[in-house]
């Protein structure tokens, strides 16, 4: 019996790094981004906003999201753009983001989420306890856990509730249902003295390993970015220090590999660590920095194979949600026009 399941768990074929796309397919949606203030999340925003989208950014950061907004609705003529303040830590605040981000949608729905809130190390340092001989020790304060895995899990949560309710409009029409989760490289290999990061991020990486397999049965497609250390303002004199000689990535990169995925509808299952720009030969080996007519890439992918060779329990519970789909087949449609028709019936009953 075959232990390969890309089929089955819907995923698509490699990502051609360097290949040209086409970010038209990004014209009328509507895209939630958390922690949108600034960073990745700014730069996604206005690459976005370019090409068509309409853009809702959560942060906690009003002074700096109510200025982007403003940028937006000025550069693209488009006053949907949204600021809502939104803390990705807390759970009401979380919800209160989708359900007004769902109202303010020109289209009345959500198109893709992006789970881009995250901080630095922050809080308790794991590995250096102290004073917990006292009689009531201090509670540690996990801060960086909080923000970049505990608020990628309501965060997530929330989005594969409110993807699916984006609705076909016919047999021949299938909506984009997408959730981008950011990570980092340091959810490939431990940061060392940045314990509560690297398992924050570790934490994102087993969030994509175990969506991928079992989203498609809800229509969606989740993919996930590794930004490496970027050269940007938030990159701390001592890490800067730490990090000559070595190197660091370039934030247009990241940007344009989330582009890459919010654009191209057939990417499904995929991630993508985003670093330096390197210079390849055609057998992609490393070439010096000086070399002539060589391909430049910043983007590799990752995780490219676990579909290819899997244990039988993920074989077997993947079947069963094939099973599971196909039996919905038209009936499961015809379910998705009938509570289109009816929210707004719906939602006016119970207010």
């Amino acid at each position: 019996m075959s232990k390969n399941i890309v089929g089955l768990a819907r995923q698509s074929p490699r990502i051609e790094i360097g290949t040209p796309f086409d970010t038209s397919s990004l014209e009328g949606k509507t895209i939630l981004i958390t922690g949108g203030a600034s960073g990745f999340g700014a730069g996604f925003a206005k690459r976005w906003a370019e090409s068509g989208a309409t853009i809702i950014i959560g942060d906690i950061d009003s002074t700096q999201g109510k200025a982007l907004v403003d940028e937006l609705r000025k550069e693209t003529s488009n006053a949907s753009h949204q600021f809502l303040y939104c803390d990705v830590t807390i759970w009401q605040s979380q919800v209160d983001f989708f359900r007004k981000a769902v109202e303010l949608s020109p289209n009345g729905r959500l198109d893709q989420v992006v789970a881009n809130a995250g901080i630095e190390e922050a809080g308790t340092k794991l590995n250096e306890p102290q004073n917990l001989d006292q009689e009531e020790p201090p509670e540690p304060q996990f801060k960086t856990v909080d923000v970049n895995l505990k608020g990628v899990l309501y965060t997530t949560h929330l989005a594969l509730f409110w993807l699916p309710r984006n609705p076909s409009t016919s047999p021949d029409f299938k909506p984009d249902r997408h959730l981008l989760l950011i990570g980092s490289v340091a959810s490939l290999i431990p940061f060392a003295g940045h314990i509560q990061y690297s398992i924050a991020k570790h934490g994102v990486l087993g969030i994509f390993r175990s969506l991928r397999a079992t989203a498609f049965q809800h229509g969606v497609r989740v993919n996930l970015l590794l930004p490496y250390f970027m050269d940007t303002p938030m990159i701390h004199p001592v890490g800067r220090a730490f990090l000559a000689g070595i190197g660091m990535g370039k934030h247009e990169d990241v940007v344009e590999a989330a582009t890459r995925f919010a654009a191209d509808t057939s990417i499904r299952g995929r991630a993508l660590a985003v670093g330096p720009r390197v210079k390849l030969d055609d057998n992609g080996n490393l070439l010096p920095p000086d070399a002539q007519q060589a391909k430049e890439i910043s983007s590799f992918e990752v995780y490219a194979h676990d579909f290819e060779e899997v244990e039988a329990f993920t074989l077997r519970y993947v079947k069963i949600l094939n099973a599971v789909e196909a039996g919905r087949g038209y009936i499961g449609w015809a379910g998705d026009i009938v509570k289109a028709i009816c929210s707004p019936f719906v939602s006016w009953f119970k207010s």
